[in-house]
């Protein structure tokens, strides 16, 4: 775990209203310490019991003095993602500036807060998130199922986020300014496990800016409500329609350009060159008949042509990563 003395002395969250999202669900045995370890800086603390079967908003509200902190209950459960929206919506009606998300389980060092919000007060970024990938001992110290699952998440969420700069996309500890905030479509996002990556999706879809921070993580005895097997589908189909969806947006509706033209003959020349070649060799195998040089390269060159022009499309959306934050254009 990282300590309060590693923390950037170059913030100056003075002039910024600062709130912290808490989604308690089951957290009892270690909520009050998160928020006890919650600094001075902080004028907001929202505590979201999503249908706690434990009753963890009556637990707070019975046990926290902390005058800073406010339970709010949800009739329904709506999962970690419709807790953190619901704590985005009273810290934007509060006035908050600066609103980070902090989970009631005790994995989040509430001392790193400040170096999380460090590259939006310092107007580099408009949304920041943890990367626990950032150190090797960390890395070390995960469980070898969310290493292999964060791994294989991560390169996925590349593509349909459009973040080519970030890991550790499922992170939960994370940052974002308010103004950002009033301008996503809060009530689209998905509002359960896939949460993060979908947010991601959205933020890229108003170019805003988006940084890693390295952080450590602490995994103890809590038991996670997350099963790889049972959302591994759902979310690969997510992100394929992310995908399909941020391209669609960003490269042929608000924008074209020649990598937009990459792209549709690079498809085009994949699905010919395959489809060509998978009925040649299919007629070749049920007549006996080999097929010509030439069908070959018909059924070769587009393949590769196809994967070339792919490929610079690829380069050319990592190039394009948004790099002026969202929220100092609002203000201009």
């Amino acid at each position: 775990m990282e300590t309060a003395s590693h923390i950037p002395t170059n913030v100056s969250p003075t002039h910024y209203r600062i709130a912290v999202v808490i989604p308690s669900y089951r957290v009892i045995p270690s909520v009050l310490e998160v928020i006890r370890r919650i600094g001075p800086e902080v004028e907001f603390v929202y505590c979201i019991d999503d249908c706690c079967p434990d009753g963890s908003g009556r637990y707070i509200e019975e046990h926290c003095r902390d005058p800073r902190v406010r339970v709010i209950k949800h009739e329904q459960n709506q999962g970690v993602g419709g807790a953190t929206i619901s704590g985005f919506k009273c810290a934007l009606e509060d006035g908050a500036d600066v609103v980070v998300k902090i989970d009631g389980d005790g994995q989040m060092d509430p001392a790193l807060l400040l170096r999380m919000i460090n590259p939006i007060v310092a107007g580099r970024a408009d949304y920041c998130k943890g990367n626990r990938f950032f150190n090797v001992q960390s890395v070390q110290s995960m469980p070898p199922i969310r290493l292999l699952g964060n791994a294989v998440l991560s390169f996925v969420t590349k593509l349909s986020s459009g973040y080519w700069n970030i890991f550790d996309p499922t992170n939960g500890y994370v940052a974002i300014h308010a103004r950002v905030i009033s301008e996503l479509p809060l009530d689209k996002i998905h509002r359960r496990y896939f949460f993060e990556s979908d947010l991601l999706f959205r933020l890229n879809t108003i170019t805003a800016v988006v940084e890693d921070v390295p952080m450590n993580a602490k995994y103890g005895a809590e038991q996670s409500n997350l099963h790889i097997r049972t959302i591994i589908g759902p979310f690969l189909f997510n992100h394929l329609l992310n995908s399909i969806k941020r391209v669609g947006y960003n490269h042929f509706l608000r924008n074209f350009s020649a990598a937009s033209i990459e792209l549709t003959l690079g498809i085009s020349g994949l699905l010919f060159g395959f489809t060509f070649g998978t009925v040649r060799w299919w007629h070749s195998i049920s007549t006996g008949q080999p097929v010509t040089a030439g069908t070959v390269m018909l059924a070769a060159l587009p393949v590769i042509v196809g994967s070339q022009l792919v490929l610079s499309f690829l380069n050319y959306d990592v190039r394009n990563v948004p790099q002026i934050p969202l929220h100092k254009r609002l203000w201009n």
